[in-house]
């Protein structure tokens, strides 16, 4: 195997691994954005879960009891978001921004009194963590050219939550285009009116979406803190959320696209991690935070000059009031 085929490999299986997280909050952000509420809290339900999974799996020594304690908080932060977006039809925007602030604030501290390790939680108990799985017969044709390889490194070796993110875009696609529940959502989207006046009830579906979306955010802050790493740190998401959201308006609001957008940033973040301390010809070496913003400059251009019109569904952001 050559050293440039073993780079892209490892590149490939980083890129993976870094998309992971962000296809499962575009995914949630598809559901809430769908049904019409702007989810910009997708960071503070990621951070949140995040928290909630390396506290309870510490606790319990169970990598299962953290992931749904994970989903649980998720899902309360959703309802939270809905109590004060659907049924106080406050701003979405502005109660989402607070869930995020409260979160970034509520985990250390909590962390801080819980664990004593200065607002971190380190996930050392055994089995309160995701190990990576090794597939079938992935030792036995490592050695086949090229397939062999693929198979070992890019496809075997993963943990769990890796391949139930990938798994989940088809299913979300299905869901979304050939289910009642996707045409209902959708609906709800783009004319509540219509909805409701099919005796829908516009504040039980995107509730309903908000619950989903809670749940994928949930599985996301989990992977975070006891899969991808083994603790859970003050603003570990990193901006993870923001980014999902800005995959999920560069793919217009559709699965598959949300998830091609998930993995160029990913790749982004991929590169920016191998050329930190590379030494350039006559600059020399680039400052590594310089370097650490390649993928949130890439965010940038692509939504500034190569999104094209990103039509999001005609009601969202808007509460909803039911004509008497």
């Amino acid at each position: 195997m050559s050293d440039l085929f073993l780079q892209i490999l490892l590149l490939s299986d980083s890129t993976l691994r870094l998309a992971t997280p962000l296809v499962l909050a575009a995914l949630a952000g598809l559901f809430s954005e769908r049904s019409g509420v702007v989810n910009i809290a997708l960071e503070g339900k990621m951070l949140g879960g995040a928290f909630a999974a390396a506290a309870a799996a510490q606790m319990t020594g169970s990598a299962l009891a953290g992931l749904f304690a994970a989903i649980g908080f998720a899902v309360f932060l959703a309802l939270v978001h809905g109590f004060a977006s659907i049924t106080n039809r406050g701003d979405q925007v502005v109660s989402g921004m607070a869930l995020n602030i409260m979160v970034a604030g509520l985990g250390p501290t909590l962390a801080d009194a819980w664990f004593g390790q200065a607002g971190r939680i380190p996930v050392e108990a055994e089995g309160a963590r995701f190990r990576p799985i090794t597939l079938p017969f992935a030792e036995e044709i490592r050695e086949v050219p090229v397939i062999g390889p693929i198979y070992a490194e890019l496809v075997s070796g993963h943990n769990i939550l890796v391949y139930l993110a990938f798994l989940a875009v088809p299913l979300v696609a299905w869901v979304l285009y050939r289910s009642r529940f996707g045409l209902r959502l959708r609906a709800v989207g783009e004319s509540p009116e219509a909805v409701d006046t099919a005796g829908i009830s516009v504040a039980g579906m995107r509730y309903r979406a908000l619950v989903v979306a809670g749940v994928l955010t949930g599985i996301a802050g989990a992977y975070l803190a006891i899969a991808q790493n083994a603790s859970f740190l003050r603003d570990m998401t990193a901006g993870k959320g923001y980014l999902a959201l800005a995959a999920l308006i560069f793919g217009k609001w559709r699965p598959v696209p949300a998830l091609l957008a998930c993995l160029l940033f990913a790749f982004a973040d991929a590169v920016q991690a191998r050329l930190q301390g590379v030494e350039v010809p006559l600059v020399g070496t680039i400052p590594t935070e310089a370097i650490q913003a390649i993928p949130y400059l890439l965010t940038i251009l692509l939504l500034a000059g190569f999104v094209g019109r990103a039509v999001a569904p005609k009601a969202i952001g808007q509460p909803y009031v039911k004509e008497r």
